[in-house]
């Protein structure tokens, strides 16, 4: 199934009585727990293209399906941007599938994850209700705000069809300060810059033994603060090439993780992360050690002592990729609140029919 309105979409839903996949780019069809059996695919890439742009108000409404990447080339004719920079973007990724897998890139330290850059949506559920929340108003706080809900949700709630976010303009100049060093001293620099008024857009770890700081300015005052901030990081403090594009790169694709391993997807306080990571068989990282988000590539036989030394930490764990023949757990220890889960699941989807399978062992999918 491919619609290519809201009108199709619903059809198809209503048209297919056994359970169903909701389906983007495919850049994330293997995180989260395996998908069960089902008896049909949604495919939502033919829901694609921008709906309404108000650069003014400086929000953009969009079709699910729409890759965010062909999304990003259309505002940036108007100076705009949605401020996510999460890995797969270059890979395809559509908009309905970030926020459907909490996906989130380094930025994030700032605009935070598109759980805070969504402020409407339409949603198409299992019996074939259609239920608007939010609007073009960024301080919309009119009903009940389905899109967080959705949030990570993996497919298993409902179809996004239409999403509503909101914008930033294109910084004019960007600049990245590298450090080589290891994780605690990257961590003990990490709390200096993030004591200081120098706003860095991203500060992140790599396993390569480097830390990355990113700072968005003007043109004007960019060279006075990069200057700031290597005198901050010490002798070992480099500004890398242009505006960082390869370092960058290099945490992208430590992101999706080595071939052939396991890729946990971790979060938890900042202070503690670190330390978790130093208890890890890890093979690459990257770490914010401003958000306390990480991603981590380890044998498969690691995973399950990983999620545990996460929960025990008072994080949450996600298996994103993983070999064929892995039989690990996708998830952690449950979370306290899988009763609220588990009720949330029953009044938006009460015969199963989305994405089964997707929040194994947890029972709740």
């Amino acid at each position: 199934m491919k619609p290519a309105s809201l009108k199709e979409a619903r059809e198809a839903v209503l048209d297919t009585a056994g359970r169903i996949s909701i389906a983007g780019a495919g850049t994330a069809a293997d995180w989260a727990g395996r998908l069960g059996h089902v008896d049909a695919v949604l495919d939502t890439t033919g829901l694609s293209g921008v709906i309404t742009h108000n650069p003014g108000d400086m929000t953009v409404s969009v079709h699910a399906g729409t890759p965010l990447r062909a999304l990003q080339e259309e505002l940036a004719k108007h100076g705009q941007h949605l401020s996510f920079d999460a890995a797969r973007v270059a890979d395809g990724a559509t908009v309905g599938g970030l926020v459907a897998t909490a996906d989130a890139g380094p930025s994030a330290l700032v605009h935070g994850t598109l759980r805070d850059l969504v402020i409407g949506a339409t949603t198409l559920l299992s019996d074939g209700a259609v239920v608007r929340s939010g609007g073009h108003v960024i301080k919309n706080v009119a009903g009940f705000d389905l899109a967080k809900l959705l949030h990570g949700s993996y497919g298993t709630l409902g179809v996004l069809v239409e999403v509503v976010l909101r914008l930033h303009p294109v910084p004019k100049a960007i600049g990245t300060v590298v450090v080589e060093c290891d994780l605690a001293e990257a961590a003990r620099l990490a709390g200096e810059v993030l004591a200081s008024q120098l706003e860095p857009t991203a500060v992140e770890w790599l396993s390569s033994g480097r830390l990355l700081v990113r700072i968005d300015s003007t043109e004007e005052a960019l060279p006075a603060r990069l200057d700031r901030l290597t005198r901050l990081l010490g002798d070992a403090a480099t500004v890398a090439d242009g505006d960082g594009t390869a370092v960058w790169a290099e945490h992208a694709a430590l992101t999706r993780g080595e071939k052939g391993a396991a890729v946990l997807r971790i979060g938890v306080r900042p202070s503690l992360l670190p330390g978790v990571l130093e208890g890890l068989p890890a093979a690459a990282v990257t770490a914010g050690l401003g958000t306390g988000v990480a991603t981590v590539s380890l044998p498969g036989t690691a995973v399950a002592e990983a999620h545990a030394a996460v929960h025990a930490a008072g994080g949450t764990s996600v298996l994103r990729s993983r070999p064929a023949d892995l039989d690990a757990p996708a998830w952690g220890p449950p979370p306290s609140a899988l009763a609220v889960h588990k009720a949330v699941k029953q009044r938006f989807d009460p015969d199963g029919r989305f994405g089964p399978g997707r929040f194994d062992p947890w029972e709740i999918s």
